[in-house]
């Protein structure tokens, strides 16, 4: 059975840095698997920083929908897979919907996407390590979209967080292992 790891935090954190030097550290055949889309000059320039620091040797997925098959099939060849970021990935499966206003179909679809994710990254032989941001400290948002997206992301978090060995928050470029101070009942 395949270990999960979830690193999150919020924009700008060093999730992302943190969770490439896991993978770097532990990992020996690395897969990148990147969900964002380049719709405009930031994203460009987000992209370009992130390539920039990673490995040549690592292998890169693109993967803005059905994301579990890249898990798949980069688990054939990888014993650690990077997967950055699930915020993005949620955001590319809302996009696509055609009625975003069915709140109760939404929450359904992407419960189903992300148990696909999970059960794909459960049955690697190794490590998947999945980049999310932390979207509920925040204030609430003024419209219906971006309160959705908010409450499926942290749904998803939650389900991933479950499902995960180690769980990591970052911020300020420090990452805590949460699931060590984690009380359970």
């Amino acid at each position: 059975m395949g270990k999960i790891v979830l690193v999150t935090g919020g924009a700008r954190s060093g999730k992302s840095r943190f969770a490439e030097q896991y993978a770097a550290r532990f990992g020996k055949k690395v897969a990148y698997i990147a969900t964002a889309g380049i719709y405009d000059e930031e994203m460009a320039f987000r992209v370009k920083l992130h390539r920039e620091r990673r490995p040549k040797d690592w292998h890169t997925w693109e993967a803005p929908e059905n994301a579990h098959l890249a898990i798949e099939e980069a688990g054939k060849a990888h014993d650690m897979i990077l997967f950055d970021c699930l915020t993005l990935y949620i955001s590319n499966l809302l996009c696509a919907l055609e009625n975003v206003r069915d709140s109760a179909a939404n929450y359904e679809l992407i419960r189903e996407k992300i148990s696909l994710l999970l059960e794909a990254a459960k049955k690697q032989e190794g490590t998947t390590i999945f980049v999310t941001n932390e979207v509920g400290a925040g204030i609430v948002p003024e419209n219906h979209l971006a309160r959705e997206y908010r409450d499926i992301t942290g749904i998803a978090n939650q389900l991933t967080a479950r499902a995960a060995d180690e769980v990591y928050v970052v911020s300020c470029g420090i990452a805590v292992d949460f699931k060590k101070l984690a009380v359970s009942w």
